[in-house]
């Protein structure tokens, strides 16, 4: 989670390997699936707001192994 311009919260989505995974079209599903804007930048995934908690349930649907994400606070 990072706060920007504004105090505005984003929730970052770091270490996915773009040769590997699609990640404008997983950015795409989560935008959808979480109700919010973001955006895929330099292979970083934004999601404006804190999804920090809501993100493990959408992430282990769509196929991702859980057990290597760490929820970071700032």
């Amino acid at each position: 989670m990072e706060k920007r311009k504004w105090g505005k919260v984003y929730t970052l989505i770091k270490g996915l390997d773009p040769k590997e995974f699609d990640l404008k079209d997983i950015a795409t599903q989560l935008k959808s699936k979480l109700a919010c804007g973001g955006s895929y930048k330099n292979g970083v995934i934004e999601l404006q707001g804190n999804h920090r908690f809501k993100i493990l349930p959408v992430l282990e649907k769509m196929g991702f192994d859980t057990k290597d994400v760490d929820i970071v606070k700032k």
